[in-house]
């Protein structure tokens, strides 16, 4: 049980990096991006390819983000300019990665298990491996909470909250909307990569159902540990991604479940995070009723005696 727990928290901490750039879409810009499931098998397709050409795993990486940034730029270019309707732009864009995604691998899977990755040289240590994942994680969530707060990031947060308030300042929601949207899929190619990295694997369906994963993990997160402010919020992605793993790791141990009821309960999990919401604004709207019933009875109790 603590091996399967610290294994999830592992692949959480991974995954938490392609749950940040589903925030910055699904919650900064309120952008439906599914070019996500794409994107990231383009990481992971560009890690595999470079690394088991030669290249430096960390130079793969990098290669990675300017992929998925690109493939996220190509979206926001497809509904700013384009004016096609935003859902609409993710799909297609994500169709064009898979034949986009086969032409770079070559071919459906390709594995490098005997071939050097940043994880090689620390994964043989458990706790070195785990502190230097949470330290990575760490490192990405607050540049992106420093971006946020800068300029750029102040624009791209209020174009999310009134586009047509800040368009009427003079900003370019377009280009708002274009860097939002390749950030987004930059940090999701990242994360690609780094799965990629971790398994010695890449497959073509890699990525099929990341858009699912992404956003249960910012919905629990924020149901869980808030999301008043940036770094409150960010935080809680990042947490949301682990606890995700953790509760698919203990669907896994249940011995009636077989793996072809993994997408079921993947959709069970995403369904309750999106009713968590409901639920507790339901329950305090009935703890505010009840005291301010306890209220109105303890006023006219006192009206009555006196």
């Amino acid at each position: 049980m603590i091996l399967a727990i610290q294994g999830a928290s592992e692949l959480g901490l991974l995954y938490a990096v392609m749950a940040l750039g589903v925030y910055i879409t699904y919650r900064i810009l309120d952008f439906p991006d599914l070019t996500v499931d794409g994107s990231f098998t383009t990481g992971g397709a560009i890690a595999a390819i470079m690394i088991t050409h030669g290249y430096d795993s960390w130079i793969a990486t990098i290669a990675a983000f300017a992929a998925g940034l690109a493939a996220g730029a190509c979206t926001g270019l497809l509904h700013t300019k384009g004016k096609i309707n935003g859902l609409l732009s993710g799909i297609l864009m994500m169709i064009a990665l898979y034949s986009i995604n086969l032409r770079i691998l070559g071919k459906p899977n390709i594995g490098f298990s005997r071939i050097d990755t940043m994880f090689t040289t620390i994964s043989e240590d458990k706790y070195i491996y785990m502190t230097v994942l949470i330290l990575a994680a760490l490192i990405i969530k607050l540049l992106l909470d420093a971006f946020l707060h800068t300029d750029i990031g102040l624009a791209l947060r209020a174009t999310g909250d009134n586009a047509r308030m800040i368009r009427s300042l003079g900003a370019n929601t377009d280009n708002t909307t274009i860097v939002g949207v390749s950030l987004s899929n930059g940090l999701v190619a990242v994360s690609g990569a780094l799965i990629a990295q971790q398994s010695s694997f890449a497959d073509i369906n890699m990525g099929v159902g990341m858009i699912v994963l992404g956003l249960a993990s910012v919905i629990i997160g924020e149901a869980i540990f808030g999301n008043k402010t940036v770094f409150r919020a960010t935080l809680a992605v990042v947490l949301g991604a682990i606890l995700y793993r953790i509760i698919y790791a203990l669907a896994l141990r249940i011995e009636w479940l077989e793996t072809s009821d993994m997408k079921l309960i993947t959709a069970l999990i995403v369904i309750i995070a999106l009713l968590l919401p409901t639920i507790q604004r339901a329950l305090k709207q009935r703890g505010l009723a009840r005291k301010r019933a306890s209220e109105l009875l303890t006023a006219s109790s006192k009206g009555g005696s006196a």
